[in-house]
């Protein structure tokens, strides 16, 4: 089974006012047994284009959550849709990395409720 989202791919979610930015790092295992791995970007946005636009800035936007894992079903619960695909870095794995040497922990949440959004 193939995933909807892969590594790199820039997600937009909406609030009731504004959009925000996450980023897939790496995505593990296959269909209930995905893990999902996440980067929450801090900045919001009033429309699509705006987010599309500073992705495409050549400074890096601030991270709010440079790592959070999250089990399929936590995924799914997190509306989002993709705005495009650029390849992931040394610098965005580095939470990740660390968490691939720890106690892998694994969030049932979604990822609007880990950032505290809802």
């Amino acid at each position: 089974m193939s995933h909807e989202f892969q590594p790199g791919d820039d997600l937009v979610f909406q609030l009731e006012s504004a959009f925000g930015l996450l980023r897939v790092l790496a995505v593990e295992g296959e269909g209930a047994d995905t893990v999902w791995h996440l980067m929450a970007y801090d900045d919001f946005f009033p429309d699509v284009e705006s987010a599309e636009r500073a992705l495409a800035q050549p400074t890096p936007l601030p991270v709010r959550l440079a790592h959070m894992a999250l089990t399929n079903r936590a995924f799914e619960r997190t509306p989002a849709a993709k705005l495009g695909n650029r390849p992931v870095t040394e610098d965005e794995l580095s939470e990740y990395n660390n968490w691939l040497a720890s106690d892998r922990k694994v969030s049932d949440r979604s990822a609007l409720l880990m950032l505290g959004i809802r």
